[in-house]
């Protein structure tokens, strides 16, 4: 299968500093991979790099010719002075009538919020409506950058389910860098530890075996930190992860 996007030995400097180092990765349909590292890994950089956002100092990067991405940002910038309802927040999608609207905000379980204000959104409810805005160029590609960050465990766990669902409907390839990996491992089919490299990646079956976690998830349950240990021989690298 081709991939909607590949990189191959990606390398990042900003202002004479290395960011990242020889990345390699493939994204396919229908595929989910979540980014996992520690604050300052370079997660964010790698999302921008995929989007275009931020130049690539070396390496090669090859995207499937007319590729469609929606993108969930951390968050936006409302500007207090200027009201504006999710429903004309949608229709910043020129190509979005009425009907598309409430379908699609349907689709994340935001249809009843149509008529409210952006201000008036809870952490939960304004990532839901970024996800509906996403979906509506009904992606090939889904990349969110950290997509629950300030939002409680049940939106958490509703928004990821909303995610997967995405997948099924879209067939889309999804990359999530994310600090959640407890809730969202059984639905991730890769997941990559970053720190200004590739530390290590395989599937959730490598995480879910591993006793700390295990043993940590069963005691603390999902609002807690997720422990992610790998072995490689980097003497300096984040051998043993404490997501938080």
């Amino acid at each position: 299968m081709k991939p909607l996007i590949s990189l191959d030995n990606v390398s990042v400097e900003i202002d004479h500093k290395k960011i990242l180092y020889d990345v390699s990765l493939v994204i396919h349909l229908n595929q989910i991979i979540t980014l996992i590292g520690p604050n300052g890994a370079g997660k964010s950089t790698l999302v921008k790099v995929i989007l275009g956002l931020v130049p690539h100092t070396s390496g090669i990067i090859k995207h499937s010719a007319n590729l469609t991405i929606g993108y969930v940002p951390q968050s936006i910038n409302l500007n207090s002075t200027l009201p504006i309802t999710v429903k004309r927040f949608m229709r910043l999608n020129k190509h979005l009538n009425n009907e598309d609207i409430v379908n699609i905000l349907s689709m994340v379980k935001a249809e009843y919020l149509i008529n409210t204000s952006m201000h008036q959104l809870s952490g939960g409810e304004l990532q839901r409506v970024l996800l509906a805005q996403a979906l509506a160029k009904k992606p090939q590609l889904l990349i969110l950058d950290e997509p629950t960050q300030g939002v409680d465990v049940n939106g958490q766990v509703l928004l990821y389910d909303l995610i997967a669902n995405a997948k099924k409907h879209f067939n889309c390839g999804i990359l999530m860098v994310s600090h959640d990996l407890h809730l969202v491992m059984a639905k991730t089919d890769e997941v990559i530890c970053l720190n200004h490299h590739i530390c290590c990646s395989g599937t959730p079956a490598v995480v879910s075996n591993d006793p700390e976690f295990i043993s940590l998830f069963g005691r603390h349950g999902a609002s807690q930190i997720a422990v992610y240990k790998h072995h490689h021989n980097h003497q300096h690298d984040w051998c043993k992860h404490n997501i938080e």
